[in-house]
């Protein structure tokens, strides 16, 4: 994996920017620490920071082709699972290859079939290519939007960076925000509306995206999308599909140049990927895989059942580890590391995001970088496959919202009346919402609860796992570690996206077409156990330590910079230790009080440190 940034301007010569454009790619510096590399013509500057997984000689960036005279450049981040299988099929056209890394597969394949090669990947990416012939930019991200990308038209040109902080570092692009970018985050947060990019006049690349710009504009169009068909097979040709799915995407997924490791929680969809990745690791001869998982201090000590958390984790991680053979590490957290990285986890991310779920996965991804680069990890299969509370309780079903956030009414008493008049946040939240339900590609003559379950699916694919896999993305690059996630590759996306619910609710259970899918690479009780979310701190001083804090930094403080846009008296009245406030979740499942006491002091530091301005439409 890696970070880019760039330039293209169609007015100037950029030969003499060289110095911005260093700023831009030196802001990635976390995403790729193993090597950097600039590329500038007139109208055009590049700039790469990488990791090496794949090919340390040959995979060097920018990578150019000449075609006669004509250069033609890419940056890319990420990585291409089909890549011999493109590799072969580009030799019988008559191409030539120098190495064996997927950035050249990648370019020859744009050299080959165009803009329409993009159709043809089966990866996580995102990428820029210089088209000298054309003077044109041609850039492109993965389907699911597992890697990052966010561009700036700015005259006469576009600016563009894996990450908000690099297209920051441009002169010409400043960290204001209007009422629609404050809406964002105060009424979505720590989600965000595909292809929003908050600050004014930035946007995000959308998942499965073109964006074309050329002396004559910019535009981007869609070159994927979900497409709702009838199902073609009964339960037991279903179960074997996915299996051979299954167990192909994993394998893919292996390949590298250095240490792969998976991410083991002791649930479902990480054990099936540990399952499928020890058994490709077992057949090739590489030995066993190593396993990491995650717990805090006294977690045991403080557990209380939920709805939403049935068990605990640790004895069955164990359980999994042992019954597959794998060499196990446990991180353990205390609530001080949660506190110290708080800060660390919003400059990661460029905006205030999950509290202690992005910061405890900002620590462990760096000590799992420790002995690895490549992890694997179990991602994304609640969302596709219907595993969240939202997929089986009728009153979240059939909440007339995002069903991850019904407690906006709770929410808006956080803002101050300013912020409400500016933002028009009830009515911001629901516009979004109404938005997002008609993207939704219906099957004909599907009525009742199972066309509702397929907008609920709908919009945890596109709206709530956007937010974890920024999340993933965010604290794994800002480690220098890669984490890839089969359950994102689009065969298998398309695949579930049209089985039947009462075939996915197989005997009863949420996600029970995976888990009789599963028999006989698991042990029964693992396969058949209620899910539990990934781990949040349930230890009470990790409440009290955001308590003070939030008090110190925003409510005592005169010179905060986010205390005209709260409600301070409600928020004090939150921050009361001797009121029993219900910690019930504002966002997702572990979102509770606590969790927003930390994402308001993220929200200060972020006004504070990004030297944010508010300005009116």
């Amino acid at each position: 994996m890696c970070g880019i940034a760039g330039w293209v301007d169609w007015e100037r010569n950029l030969e003499s920017e060289a110095p911005v454009i260093q700023a831009m790619g030196e802001t990635l510096a976390c995403r790729g620490p193993d090597a950097e590399g600039a590329w500038i013509v007139p109208h055009c500057g590049f700039s790469h920071r990488r990791l090496i997984v794949v090919d340390p000689e040959g995979g060097a960036q920018p990578m150019t082709r000449w075609l006669g005279s004509h250069p033609v450049t890419l940056v890319y981040n990420g990585e291409l699972y089909n890549t011999e299988e493109l590799r072969q099929e580009l030799r019988g056209y008559g191409h030539h290859f120098s190495g064996h890394s997927d950035t050249e597969v990648l370019l020859v394949s744009y050299l080959q079939w165009g803009v329409e090669a993009v159709g043809r990947l089966n990866g996580i990416f995102a990428f820029a290519i210089w088209d000298s012939r054309f003077e044109r930019l041609v850039m492109a991200r993965d389907r699911l939007g597992v890697k990052p990308l966010f561009f700036a038209p700015r005259r006469g040109g576009v600016l563009f960076g894996s990450e908000l902080k690099a297209l920051l570092a441009h002169p010409w692009v400043e960290p204001e925000v209007d009422g629609e970018g404050l809406a964002e985050v105060l009424g979505l947060g720590p989600a965000r509306t595909p292809g929003h990019g908050i600050f004014r006049n930035v946007y995000e690349l959308k998942p499965g995206h073109l964006l074309v710009a050329d002396r004559k504009g910019w535009a981007t169009r869609p070159y994927w999308q979900l497409v709702s068909q009838p199902h073609p097979h009964d339960l037991e040709g279903t179960r074997a599909h996915l299996r051979e799915l299954l167990e192909d995407t994993v394998a893919r997924q292996l390949v590298a140049d250095v240490p792969v490791v998976t991410l083991l929680s002791g649930g479902l969809d990480s054990s099936v990927v540990t399952a499928l990745a020890q058994k490709a690791y077992l057949e090739s001869g590489r030995g066993p895989m190593h396993t990491f998982s995650i717990d805090f201090v006294d977690q045991a000590l403080h557990f209380r059942p939920t709805e939403f958390v049935t068990n605990l984790d640790g004895p069955w991680i164990a359980r999994v580890s042992q019954y597959l053979g794998t060499v196990h590490h446990e991180v353990i957290l205390d609530t001080p590391v949660l506190d110290e990285y708080l800060l660390p986890s919003l400059y990661a991310r460029d905006l205030p995001g999950m509290a202690d779920i992005d910061t405890s996965l900002l620590v462990f991804c760096r000590e799992i970088k420790r002995s690895a680069t490549v992890a694997v990890s179990g991602e994304a299969a609640d969302e596709i496959f219907g595993g969240y509370p939202w997929f089986r309780l009728p009153e979240a079903i059939w909440a007339d919202t995002f069903p991850w956030s019904r407690t906006l009414n709770e929410r808006l008493k956080v803002f101050s009346q300013q912020a409400l008049r500016l933002t028009r946040l009830r009515e911001y939240v629901q516009d979004r919402y109404r938005e997002a339900l008609a993207e939704v590609p219906h099957l004909a003559g599907e009525s009742g609860e199972a066309r509702r379950l397929r907008e609920v699916a709908y919009l945890s694919m596109t709206r709530f796992l956007a937010c974890l896999l920024d999340r993933k993305d965010r604290m794994s690059m800002y480690s220098g570690l890669e984490v890839r996630v089969p359950y994102c590759d689009h065969r298998l996306v398309e695949y579930v996206w049209n089985i039947p619910w009462e075939m996915k609710r197989y005997r009863g259970e949420v996600k029970g077409i995976l888990r009789l899918a599963a028999e006989g690479w698991l042990p029964d009780e693992v396969v058949w156990r209620r899910k539990s979310p990934y781990p949040s701190t349930l230890n009470p001083t990790y409440r009290e330590t955001m308590r003070r804090r939030l008090v110190r930094e925003v409510l005592d403080d005169p010179a905060s910079p986010l205390r005209p846009w709260i409600n301070v008296e409600f928020v004090r009245q939150l921050t009361d230790p001797s009121q029993d406030i219900a910690n019930i979740p504002w966002y997702g499942q572990l979102m509770g009080t606590a969790q927003l006491f930390a994402f308001l002091i993220q929200l200060n530091a972020w006004f504070r440190d990004y030297r944010v301005r508010v300005v009116a439409d």
